[in-house]
């Protein structure tokens, strides 16, 4: 689904054209992303281990990882060298990850409830995240009109903010794919009956390389999975574009969903 395009005057801190650069626009884009990638992929990690610790999992809590503090969440390869490296390669999107939050099922009060609890509560903060931002950015389109002052300002962090939208709406839909070990994983094995949930579950060993097949080689399955993100993103920034100080930068969002 091709979410629409939307012509608004670019400030001079973002300006581009057609022509420009590629690799530039990839920096411009990587600099706008990371803050809000990295914060992003910080709060569904974090929501893991609160929600853990909530059922009777004190893992996260003993190895220091129930903290906002982005260090300890940072991954080398999957946080820094994968999204580096696909802005350098000028791949058609940037995809990357925290380190996983530990956690012990075996600690959790109801195992069944405990383990979809935990395994949802990352996607929902990544859901909220992408709602709270719709006012925030409305309120900064009010207050960059108002104050024309502080127009370039409330312009980038719009920009910043409308990539979070994007990005947490597609973390949600990406974790909620049924592949282990990714979060619908752990929804999925118990709709199995539980000869089928063994084998199942067994998959997660080759989990990474099945999703980064199905990201090099299932575009067309997992462009019809993300469909329904894909009309949330294409709602939100329908919505948005009456505050939007600067929209060319949308258009540019918009082929990352294209």
């Amino acid at each position: 689904m091709r979410p629409p395009t939307f012509r608004f005057d670019c400030p001079r801190w973002a300006s581009f054209s057609p022509g420009d650069d590629r690799v530039t626009q990839s920096i411009q884009i990587f600099l706008l992303v990371a803050p809000i990638l990295l914060f992003s992929m910080v709060a569904h990690e974090y929501a893991h281990g609160y929600a853990a610790y909530r059922q009777g999992d004190d893992t996260a809590l003993m190895l220091g990882r129930l903290t906002w503090n982005p260090l300890r969440h940072i991954d080398p390869f999957m946080t820094v060298i994968l999204p580096v490296f696909l802005v350098i390669s000028h791949a058609p999107f940037i995809f990357g990850g925290a380190k996983p939050v530990p956690v012990n099922p075996d600690k959790y009060r109801h195992l069944m409830r405990g383990d979809i609890i935990v395994s949802m509560a990352g996607i929902a903060t990544n859901l909220l995240v992408a709602a709270l931002l719709v006012p925030i950015i409305i309120g900064l389109g009010v207050l960059g009109r108002a104050l024309p002052v502080l127009n370039d300002t409330c312009s980038l962090v719009q920009v910043m903010f409308t990539f979070g939208i994007i990005i947490n709406l597609a973390l949600a839909g990406f974790n909620l794919i049924p592949i282990p070990p990714l979060d619908g994983s752990h929804v999925m094995k118990y709709l199995l009956p539980p000869r089928w949930a063994a084998g199942y579950q067994r998959i997660s060993r080759f989990g990474f390389l099945v999703v980064v097949l199905l990201i090099s080689f299932g575009r067309p399955l997992l462009t019809a999975w993300m469909t329904p993100f894909f009309f949330l993103i294409r709602v939100a920034l329908t919505t948005l574009a009456p505050y939007l100080l600067s929209s060319q930068w949308v258009s540019l969002m918009s082929q990352w969903i294209s």
